[in-house]
Order: structure tokens, then sequence, then C-alpha cells
């Protein structure tokens, strides 16, 4: 087991957050909305990359897992070297990288915080994991979790319901984790209904207006804001709330950038 020294710097540093995403190299989502959105929670982001993808603005044409190893070795050599506040898990996309972050997890002092964004679709429609993958996840990762943030169709594919509701996929999962946000937007309600599952069996909802159009990398703005506002020691249902209304804020000054999605503007958080 890796042995992680704590030290004291003589000045007030940020958190840092361990995000663990694929890399997408239009910028809108994966790694670069990790950074942002962390940034702009007074955080900082330790960016381990998973996997390579080839995608832009419209969808994802293919995806290159990296080798366990260098991603072993990437967040080794940052736990070696800054203490680490809370972890986010974006896209993985295979069975393999799920037991990497499992082990990873294990090495990290007991308690510290972490999102669970279980990326198993891009935002157009292609499919980033298997069916092994996807039952690693929900059985293995995110027992470990301590909160995972899936929106419905996600739900519904780790509750193995194609057509279930958010209620009905969460009894599914409820048991696997702890703590459970579906979140919505993927019908055509005027407004969006995020639901949270806490841990002792209540839920609260968080409702919020439709905005126009379709948004590349809402889900990965909203995990990292909720990764940054546990890491600087919010509570996990204001947290919640901050990072709903932060996430917003965020899709309704996007920006057209390409041919397909609005592209989020991660700006400072304003309280």
């Amino acid at each position: 087991m890796l042995s992680l020294h704590s030290f004291n710097p003589p000045y007030a540093s940020r958190p840092v957050v361990l995000c663990l995403s694929g890399h997408d190299p239009c910028g809108g989502a994966g790694m670069q909305a990790d950074i942002e959105a962390l940034l702009a929670q007074g955080c900082h982001a330790a960016p381990v990359i998973t996997a390579l993808t080839i995608q832009d603005s419209r969808n994802v044409s293919d995806f290159q897992v990296l080798e366990r190893d260098w991603v072993l070795r990437q967040a080794r050599t940052v736990m070696a070297d800054m203490p680490i506040a809370a972890v986010k898990l974006g896209m993985l996309g295979s069975l393999d990288m799920v037991d990497t972050v499992i082990t990873l997890m294990a090495e990290l002092p007991a308690g510290t915080p972490l999102v669970c964004d279980p990326v198993l679709r891009a935002g157009g429609g292609g499919a980033l994991g298997q069916e092994d993958m996807i039952t690693a996840l929900r059985e293995r990762l995110l027992p470990l979790s301590t909160l995972a943030t899936p929106n419905l169709p996600e739900a519904q594919l780790l509750a193995g319901l194609p057509n279930g509701s958010a209620d009905e996929c969460a009894e599914v999962l409820r048991p696997f984790c702890p703590n459970l946000l579906i979140t919505g937007g993927h019908g055509d309600e005027q407004d969006i209904h995020n639901r949270l599952y806490l841990a002792e069996g209540s839920q609260q909802d968080f409702t919020c207006p439709r905005l126009p159009g379709s948004y590349h990398g809402s889900g990965c703005t909203l995990a990292s804001t909720l990764a940054g506002r546990l890491a600087i020691g919010e509570d996990l249902i204001s947290s919640v709330s901050t990072a709903l209304d932060y996430t917003w804020r965020c899709l309704r000054d996007a920006e057209v950038l390409g041919r397909g999605q609005y592209i989020p503007r991660r700006l400072p958080l304003e309280l």
C-alpha cells in the first residue's frame, strides 16, 4: 500500500481533487470540464487520464482506454505528492479500469469523498462502456462512492431497466450506493426534475427551468462541482444544491463553438 504523507503547507492551499476521466479533444466534456469546474469552486484538479477519445461537439466516434499501469502510475505519483481531498470519477471505459479505481481507492485515507459520474454514453448517444463494465460499476464501484450522479438513461442502464422511472431505478440501485442523484432533462417537460436519494431512505427534489438546446459536458460539470464542494467541506445536501445551481448557470451561458451541442461556460462560482 502507498504510504501517504501528511503535511501542512506554509500558506492556505486549495483542496486537491483527484480526477480520473477521459480526454475530450473538443474541450466540452471530460477532463477539461473537470479542471474548469473545480477551478471555479476554488479547488485544484489533479487530472489522471483514463481514456483518449475521438469526439467533437456532436458525438464520440472512437475511444482508447489507457493501460492499467499508466493510470496507476499517474495517480500514485500525485497521491504521494499531494493530499487528496476528494476523488471524481468520469469515463472509465473498461472493466480493467473499474478494477484500477478500486485499487486506488484502497490506497487513499478512509472516508475520502468519491463522486462517481457513471459515464456510459456520450451526449450524442455513443456507447462508452460494455455490459461487464456496467455490472462491475454497479456492484463494486458504487458501494465505494459517497455520491453517484447518473442521468436517467445511465440509471436505466445501471439498473437494467430500459424504461424505468427514476424511482424504479433508484429502488434497484440504492442497495449498492449510499447516496444517489438521478438527474433529469432527457424528456420534454417544461421543468427539469433532479432527485437526490439519501442513505437514510429520504429523498429531496431539485427543480430548475429547462433551457433550450442540447449541452456537451453537463454531467461532467455537475459531478466535478460536487466533488469540489465536498472537498472544501460542504455537506452533501448543500453541495448538491450548489452544484446543480452552478451547472444550470454554466448551461445558461453556454456557447456555440462547433456544429453540435452547446459548450458550457464554466465561469467562477458566484455565491
